[in-house]
């Protein structure tokens, strides 16, 4: 994976834009992270194959290396994920954008594919 250039994810975001796609959205603290650490609250998050159009796709950010990512549906609806570090597309055309903590441990996940993603 590459750490994010905001143009070439753009450029990638409008070849989706107004045709359906699959969508998988994953949003996690870390698998039982209030047991290293009470403090943190466990959140998270998990969608895989579910398929959507959307009119527009954005990304924003880039202050300390962290972005989000808006996709506005054409029911109106949006799909929002933020905190996407790095991306990349792998060899079955899938368009992969994850967000890695200070530690290195994936923390948001926004992948788009034309077909469905491996179950």
């Amino acid at each position: 994976m590459e750490k994010i250039d905001r143009d070439k994810v753009q450029e990638v975001l409008n070849q989706y834009q107004n045709q359906p796609v699959y969508v998988h959205v994953e949003i996690t603290s870390g698998m039982y992270a209030n047991h290293l650490n009470n403090e943190v609250f466990n959140v998270g998050t998990f969608m895989r194959n579910v398929q959507v159009e959307f009119v527009q796709g954005a990304i924003r950010g880039g202050k300390d290396g962290e972005y989000r990512v808006g996709l506005k549906l054409v029911n109106g609806g949006w799909i929002y994920v933020l905190g996407l570090t790095h991306y990349v597309i792998n060899e079955n055309n899938e368009f992969i954008l994850h967000g890695f903590d200070h530690d290195g441990k994936m923390a948001s996940a926004l992948e788009i594919s034309a077909n469905e993603f491996f179950k």
